[in-house]
């Protein structure tokens, strides 16, 4: 009987679940003097990582995000810049962990987490072709654009 209790109140603890934007970190990302150089994920996150976006500041150049990093299975909270995001979608979540660390109260619906989700991608593709828009990838280049047209 203490197991079906205790299972009740861990179900009545759990925060309600929120719709938000979730997107990938870049498998390889341009630095350095024209972009020439290229670094897997980024400082705190592994390329690949899944990341909740909490919301952008500074006109969407950063984002704050919640995630695991790369040295901890911890969920945190921190801020990424935008560009080194990818494949921005809605997702309702009902991970306890991350609705613990989330610090808002998330989107009303689908709907509007979609259209908010189509926004940051547009934002990041932007942003990634801006930085180094005069300089050329360098040979071979791994970037996300470079991987995502030859995969098409």
């Amino acid at each position: 009987m203490t197991g079906s209790r205790e299972a009740q109140e861990a179900r009545e603890q759990c925060p309600e679940p929120l719709w938000m934007v979730v997107a990938n970190v870049v498998q390889w990302r341009r630095y350095g003097e024209g972009g020439q150089g290229q670094r897997p994920g980024t400082k705190s996150f592994k390329g690949g990582s899944r990341l909740y976006v909490q919301e952008s500041v500074d006109g969407a150049e950063n984002c704050m995000v919640i995630g695991r990093p790369r040295h901890t299975r911890r969920y945190v909270a921190a801020f990424v810049s935008t560009r080194h995001l990818h494949t921005f979608r809605p997702k309702l979540v009902r991970s306890p962990a991350v609705l613990r660390t989330a610090e808002w109260s998330g989107f009303p619906d689908g709907a509007a987490a979609a259209h908010a989700a189509a926004v940051y991608e547009r934002k990041a593709r932007e942003l990634r072709t801006w930085r180094w828009a005069e300089w050329h990838h360098p040979e071979p280049c791994l970037c996300h654009e470079c991987l995502a047209s030859s995969a098409a």
